[in-house]
């Protein structure tokens, strides 16, 4: 699948690239993959989160 691209005034058309992007990515798989599938990026934007946190306070 191909990198997503998002303008950068982040418009409704947008929103709809990202939820066409992950039905794309997410229609083959089995319940059980989805669930791994969404749970990795949760992890993943949290760890993120947290790391911009640790940066903003040593600012």
């Amino acid at each position: 699948m191909d990198k997503l691209s998002l303008s950068p005034d982040f418009t409704i058309d947008d929103i709809h690239k990202i939820r066409e992007h992950n039905y794309e990515i997410t229609k083959e798989m089995s319940t059980e993959e989805k669930l791994d599938y969404y749970n990795h990026l949760g992890t993943a934007a949290e760890e993120e989160i947290q790391r911009r946190r640790i940066l903003k306070r040593k600012k």
